[in-house]
């Protein structure tokens, strides 16, 4: 694949353009429910709570496995301190983590300029990451090419 620009990485990814390409990304699309791609580890169960949350939430999940998610977090711009354990975009932003499924629909109804959303690490009590009803406050970060802000305090 030639170099694109993230922007153009992220409509294509969204509406599963390279999803298709790369014959990874199963599935058809409800009328009117918001589409996702989701790139995640083959090895990791928490993920797996988090697209069933976005699921339960009316959005659209395709998943695409995968053992490196390094070069296409690099390519939609997500920075290293952002990481978690899975990936995923919608509507041309990137999701990055356990990031709850009402602030991406916040997200895409108020659509700021912005790269995407971030819950970096594995906060106990975000979507995926319930456990044993522990729980800790954790923020998603809106990010930009040149900054960040809290989009939301859970």
């Amino acid at each position: 694949m030639t170099e694109l620009p993230r922007r153009k990485i992220l409509v294509l990814f969204s509406a599963g353009a390279v999803a298709s390409a790369a014959g990874g990304f199963p599935g058809l699309a409800v009328a009117g429910a918001p589409v996702m791609e989701v790139a995640r580890s083959p090895d990791c169960g928490c993920c797996g709570g988090w697209i069933e949350h976005m699921r339960a939430a009316g959005f659209t999940v395709n998943v695409r496995m995968t053992d490196d998610l390094g070069p296409l977090k690099a390519q939609l711009g997500v920075p290293p301190e952002l990481h978690s354990c899975h990936t995923g975009a919608v509507g041309g932003y990137a999701i990055e983590g356990h990031v709850p499924a009402g602030d991406v629909l916040r997200l895409l109804r108020e659509q700021p300029l912005a790269i995407g959303l971030a819950v970096p690490g594995m906060p106990l009590g975000s979507p995926g990451m319930e456990v044993g009803g522990e729980t800790e406050p954790y923020e998603v970060i809106l990010f930009t090419a040149s900054g960040r802000e809290v989009f939301a305090r859970h």
